[in-house]
């Protein structure tokens, strides 16, 4: 073994099944590429830092230069001038894809597991397994994560086992709100799934393996577990190795997870380009390099998704130094605001430009956050709402959606039964173009709200994630306290993204002199009152105590005083420091596992020391 890597005590007695020869022998081989991916996160920092500095706003690539990290020209990837990925059988159609984790928090495998089993049996053309944003890091949750999904591939004796009494379960749910069952034949609808797994992100460490005393890439560990330990069962059962990568920036990014994949593929013996890829469109850079990425993942990527918080969160980031740019409301920036619709729009004219043998590439939409769980009035009215928004996406070219639970599958999927095309890759659409307008595009703000009511739906539901995130509930049903008991207003599944933006929003409105765009009676502001650090803290202190005296149904009585407090100190810190902190999630991965205040506040404030001296991220598990 690699003696640079080193395993937290006991995991790998632990979890033999998951850290198998092959697979700590194929983590071997790619540690070695650990060191460019600091690498790359330590320039992706500068570049942040450099922008800032000198009020650079983000721009197209030189035309008749390099994409960077690859030999390939940027006009020839532009114009379509590379060999594009085929498209597999069991991608071909994705109308709808479930996205959740495949474990609980803290659970045994048997309950656990039931996770995968409402997934397989959902009915859902593809679920995207979650290593990342709705996927708790504490304790071994990203290893249970594996078994998991291990155990469900292999269709291990448990799992049929937990996939028969989950397919009474909602076939029970389905006859009360449908009238009708939606799992016919249980063991034959497991087949109908095709297994996606999302690995976690280039810019986050693995909480399970160091190299050299140092952070090592959860996005390799994930990616090699995932593969090494299902690739001959999935290839022998006829099925696709596909991956979702999250949070890469620009064409280098892609281009460094080519190098991965194509290392891994190359270990294990895997003909190159075996192993497919989505990428999440969510960093603002990216739309001025959707093609560049396309060519850098090449031959091994399928498709583009378009997911809604993480994007407005780089929008937000990226311009953090320009006082004009600020956000409204975030119940305003919707996938046809502004700067969302021009970023949806170079989407789907990179996903039709087809490579050089004519091939294009899917569009899979963005995330459904509703539950259908409520009052009758609230679900009907909900419902209504997710349908349009489906129906809205398929009319601008989407091949498919995402939902965030499996009870909207059979909602939103009809949207596409009706239309019957498998998908829509090849629909004509204007060519890319990257004119100075373009850019502007991507930034571009639209007259909207900007309220007290907007700035406590911000400050609830950043406070009740951070404190959910802490507990292991990576995602999680919310809404603001607002709303606790109203049975009309519903409970929507919030990832990490949700945190990222409404922290980065409030940050925007304190550090920029927000105007707000409303009279408010209650804290007495007027119209055009500026949002301040002294009004900032006084909503914090209201929407915190609403917190405090919250029912155990929507804050756990026994996070109020453990991981609540810690969850108020990194919202606080995060949106008055001056220096605005790259990631929110940098600051609650560091306190992972703690109830100690004072323990949190000393790592909130060495992480944002060491930030703002010389860019440094402190990313590593402090409780290794």
């Amino acid at each position: 073994m690699n003696q640079s890597l080193e395993f937290r005590d006991g995991i790998l007695e632990s979890y033999p099944d998951v850290y198998t020869p092959a697979a700590l022998a194929a983590l071997e081989v790619l540690a070695p590429l650990n060191h460019r991916r600091q690498a790359r996160m330590a320039a992706r920092t500068a570049m942040r830092q450099r922008r800032a500095q000198h009020r650079e706003r983000i721009a197209f690539l030189d035309a008749d230069g390099l994409i960077p990290g690859t030999q390939i020209k940027v006009a020839d990837a532009r114009s379509g001038n590379f060999d594009g990925a085929i498209i597999p059988p069991d991608l071909q159609r994705q109308w709808i894809q479930g996205t959740g984790p495949a474990t609980k928090p803290r659970a045994d495998v048997r309950s656990g597991i039931r996770n995968v089993a409402y997934a397989l049996l959902s009915g859902a053309d593809g679920w995207m397994f979650d290593g990342e944003d709705a996927l708790g890091q504490v304790d071994t949750m990203s290893l249970d994560n594996h078994r998991n999904l291990k155990l469900a591939i292999a269709r291990d004796p448990l799992f049929l086992s937990v996939a028969e009494e989950v397919a009474v379960e909602m076939n029970a749910w389905a006859q009360g709100f449908f009238g009708r069952p939606i799992v016919g034949d249980w063991r034959q609808q497991l087949d109908f799934t095709t297994v996606i797994y999302r690995c976690r992100g280039l810019h986050l460490d693995d909480r399970h393996i160091r190299q050299n005393g140092k952070g090592f890439s959860a996005s390799i560990a994930d990616m090699v577990l995932f593969v090494v330990n299902n690739h001959e069962r999935l290839r022998a059962a006829g099925r696709s190795l596909v991956l979702y990568l999250p949070k890469t920036q620009t064409a280098e990014d892609a281009a460094l997870w080519n190098d991965f994949i194509l290392a891994l593929e190359g270990h294990l013996g895997l003909p190159v380009g075996t192993i497919k890829c989505y990428v999440l469109v969510e960093q603002i850079e990216q739309c001025f390099q959707l093609m560049e990425i396309r060519a850098a993942l090449s031959p091994h990527f399928v498709g583009f998704n378009t997911g809604r918080w993480d994007y407005i969160n780089s929008v937000s980031d990226a311009l953090a130094w320009d006082p004009a740019f600020v956000n409204p409301n975030i119940q305003a920036i919707t996938m046809t605001y502004g700067y969302m619709r021009t970023y949806e729009d170079r989407v789907r004219r990179a996903m039709n430009t087809p490579d050089r043998n004519g091939r294009c590439a899917l569009w899979q939409g963005g995330m459904e956050p509703n539950i259908p769980v409520g009052s009758p009035e609230g679900v009907a009215a909900s419902m209504q709402r997710a349908v349009a928004g489906a129906e809205r996406e398929q009319r601008e070219g989407a091949s498919g959606k995402w939902v965030a639970h499996w009870k909207m599958v059979h909602i939103v999927r009809p949207v596409w039964e009706q239309v019957g095309q498998a998908n829509q890759t090849g629909r004509a659409f204007p060519a890319l173009t990257y004119t100075a307008a373009d850019a502007a595009g991507l930034m571009q703000l639209e007259p909207a709200p900007r309220t007290i009511a907007g700035a406590r739906d911000l400050l609830s539901v950043a406070l009740q994630y951070g404190n959910a995130f802490l507990r292991g509930f990576q995602a999680a049903a919310l809404k603001p306290a607002e709303f606790f008991g109203n049975d009309d207003v519903l409970y929507l599944m919030e990832d990490m993204a949700t945190g990222e933006i409404r922290l980065s929003i409030l940050w925007e409105w304190i550090h920029k002199g927000a105007v707000l765009t409303e009279a408010d009676a209650e804290t007495g502001c007027a119209e055009g009152a500026p949002f301040t650090q002294a009004l900032f803290t006084r909503l914090l202190e209201e929407e915190y105590a609403k917190l405090l005296k919250a029912g155990n149904r929507d804050v756990h009585d026994d996070s109020k005083a453990t991981t609540l407090p810690i969850a108020r100190a990194i919202v606080e810190t995060y949106v008055q420091s001056p220096i605005k902190a790259p990631w929110y999630v940098d600051l609650l991965n560091i306190n992972l596992g703690l109830d100690d205040l004072h323990i949190a506040q000393s790592r909130i404030a060495r992480y944002l020391q060491a930030f703002t001296s010389d860019g440094t991220r402190i990313t590593e598990n402090q409780d290794f």
